[in-house]
């Protein structure tokens, strides 16, 4: 199965400083929706992991979440993409869950659910907690410069607090450009290879 795990505040839709709180306040980021479909179309299973700490500090509610969430369904299938699951943790940050990135754990129910090694499993996200959770899972992390991840723009190397060989890309649709041009080297490099 090809999996890839993606965050979805300010690599999908627009960051929020006072935080999406209703799906009016859902905005898909340019091309990102695109983005997904084409992965889609590549045999790609994309799943999101998301903190959704507004649901535990009372700013909004499961149902204004689901709402957020199908709209995002809804505006993906237009442009033929979708997204197999949704995993969020709806706790503060005070709380002290294992599921709230920077832990792996909203990683590892999803390597659970699907039943996936997430050993090398690409994962991109706009924030240092979201490339450090999917790392700590094991996963391939990917650290794309939109959303938060605006302030790394022309910073390079990245600050040592990043997991060792983060690569960076322009936005979802520059990730999803490499992911598929990885993919299409490595089946060639398979084609020609000498068969037993």
């Amino acid at each position: 199965m090809k999996l890839v795990i993606l965050d979805r505040n300010g690599s999908i839709n627009v960051h929020r400083e006072d935080f999406v709180k209703s799906e009016i306040e859902w905005t898909p980021l340019p091309s990102a929706l695109e983005a997904i479909a084409r992965l889609n179309h590549a045999g790609w299973h994309v799943v999101i992991a998301s903190n959704q700490s507004g649901l535990g500090r009372g700013l909004f509610d499961v149902a204004s979440l689901n709402q957020m969430h199908a709209k995002m369904h809804k505006m993906l299938a237009a442009v033929g993409g979708k997204v197999d699951a949704v995993f969020y943790c709806p706790h503060s940050p005070d709380e002290n869950c294992e599921c709230r990135k920077p832990k792996p754990g909203l990683f590892l129910q999803i390597g659970e659910r699907f039943g996936v090694d997430l050993s090398g499993v690409p994962t991109a996200g706009d924030s240092l907690r979201d490339v450090q959770a999917g790392a700590a899972a094991g996963c391939e992390p990917h650290l794309l410069l939109t959303g938060m991840g605006e302030a790394c723009r022309g910073i390079m190397p990245l600050p040592p607090e990043y997991p060792p060989g983060t690569q960076v890309h322009d936005n979802l649709a520059a990730f999803v450009d490499f992911l598929l041009a990885r993919e299409e080297r490595e089946d060639k490099a398979a084609l020609a290879a000498p068969q037993d």
